[in-house]
């Protein structure tokens, strides 16, 4: 009734075979997520470059016609100055 508890479930000489093929299955799925992982960075990494590039654009249009943005109230000549009487 106890045999089966106390013999080992595979003998020691080949339960070597199946704890290195764990490992190689382990390792492998390892590299392959690590892969993924390294593509979707690169695919974000590219998509926000090509984001910022559009946002700055889209700056230097908004900047390019007025050329007086720096200074709104300077070339409205309500510069605060008092002695417009």
């Amino acid at each position: 009734m106890l045999l089966p508890l106390a013999a080992p479930a595979l003998p020691l000489d080949e339960a070597g075979k199946y704890v290195a093929g764990a490992y190689i299955v382990f390792v492998v799925l390892l590299v392959v997520y690590v892969a993924i992982m390294a593509a979707k960075v690169q695919r974000i990494e590219r998509e926000l470059r090509d984001v910022a590039a559009i946002a700055e654009e889209k700056k230097d249009a908004q900047a390019a016609p007025g050329r007086g943005s720096e200074t709104p109230l300077a070339s409205r000549g309500s510069g605060g100055g008092g002695t417009d009487v």
